[in-house]
């Protein structure tokens, strides 16, 4: 199962900062905590970056294996 980690207000829709999440993609990770946390979460999810392994990846069809990581991050503000 990959580790899907949640931050910020990603976390606060999620309802928690980790799990692990079953999908051989990016698409059916994602697909996986939708279904799980409803729709809070499916309104924040296209507004995120997505770190896979560290790297920023915006194609779903990503493969995903055991024990990847896989990073939530909605927009912060700053200055």
């Amino acid at each position: 199962m990959a580790r899907v980690r949640y931050f910020a207000g990603a976390a606060e829709a999620a309802g928690t900062d980790e799990e692990q999440v079953d999908g051989s993609t990016i698409g059916e990770v994602f697909a996986a905590v939708q279904r799980a946390h409803g729709e809070r979460l499916a309104e924040v999810l296209p507004r995120c970056s997505v770190l896979h392994e560290g790297r920023y990846v915006d194609d779903d069809s990503v493969p995903v294996r055991p024990d990847d990581a896989i990073d939530v991050l909605p927009p912060f503000a700053g200055g």
